[in-house]
């Protein structure tokens, strides 16, 4: 990796401790809030799915923008935004943000297949149709990954290097997400939170290999969070009611997701060792980008 200098690692710091604190504190205000003040059967202003909940949703965006606006001014919004628009990578990049989670699924099931001698349940979404709402919802996910791949992976890196930085980036991810386990309909709510935390962790190693590998494009990892979202059904692994992380009857799905994920994960790791994070800073000065006050 290269070298950074202490004035700019303090930099990172001071600006991550900040990002991290405000992106929780707002999303789960504004969670909690829509939970506490929701009228039941009514979105409305609160409720899941509201505006309110939206704002926490896409908090990691807009934190991530005021603080940048803040040290950077201007300049340093456009250096950030502008990474949406790279879209020039290879096309073994995109094959990889579409099919990650597909292949994921896939090889899950085999496993499921070789232990219990049956196939687990497939689900039935139209292949055009899933495709259709990883192509719309990209552009959503540009409130999460403007935050957490564009602002603060860059910066984690600089104390941690890559590898590490999208483990422990990925643990954060997980946890930020934590109150939703807790919310009735929030569709997570139910579910088994160390899987969950296992299964993060080792997608979030993977998104770190795909932003390095494209230089920074957050349109690709974008992308790629589009498509965990809308092909993790091609293989079901949620189950009611599974809140004990060492249940195995109606888990394997689930469990064999998580060690299909790290086992790719680990194999990224190695391949993340020293390296160069500079391509994915944008242009300009170093400094400015990793949160330094700007001139």
């Amino acid at each position: 990796m290269a070298q950074v200098n202490p004035t700019l690692r303090d930099g990172a710091r001071s600006a991550l401790l900040g990002f991290f604190s405000l992106t929780f504190a707002f999303s789960w205000i504004a969670w909690l809030a829509s939970a506490a003040l929701a009228t039941p059967g009514h979105a409305g202003l609160f409720g899941l799915g509201g505006p309110v909940f939206l704002l926490g949703v896409f908090a990691p965006a807009f934190v991530a923008l005021a603080l940048t606006a803040y040290h950077e001014g201007g300049a340093g919004i456009a250096r950030l935004l502008v990474r949406i628009g790279r879209w020039q990578v290879g096309a073994r990049w995109y094959l990889f943000a579409i099919g990650f989670m597909a292949a994921t699924k896939l090889l899950a099931a085999l496993v499921h297949r070789s232990v219990l001698g049956a196939w687990p349940t497939f689900g039935d979404t139209p292949l055009p149709l899933m495709l259709g709402a990883i192509l719309v919802s990209t552009w959503v996910q540009a409130g999460e990954e403007v935050g957490w791949r564009g602002y603060a992976l860059p910066r984690l890196a600089t104390h941690l290097g890559l590898g590490r930085a999208g483990v422990v980036l990925g643990v954060i991810w997980a946890l930020w997400h934590l109150p939703l386990f807790f919310l009735p309909g929030s569709g997570s709510d139910g579910q088994s939170f160390p899987i969950y935390l296992l299964h993060v962790t080792a997608l979030s190693v993977a998104m770190s290999w795909l932003y390095w590998k494209t230089e920074g494009s957050l349109l690709l990892v974008m992308l790629m969070h589009a498509s965990v979202n809308n092909t993790t059904g091609i293989v079901p692994a949620a189950v009611p009611n599974a809140m004990s992380p060492l249940s195995f009857e109606g888990t394997l799905v689930a469990w064999a997701t998580v060690g299909v994920s790290w086992a790719v994960a680990a194999l990224l790791l190695s391949r993340m060792r020293g390296a160069d994070i500079g391509g994915m800073l944008g242009s300009g000065s170093r400094q400015s980008q990793l949160g330094e006050p700007g001139v």
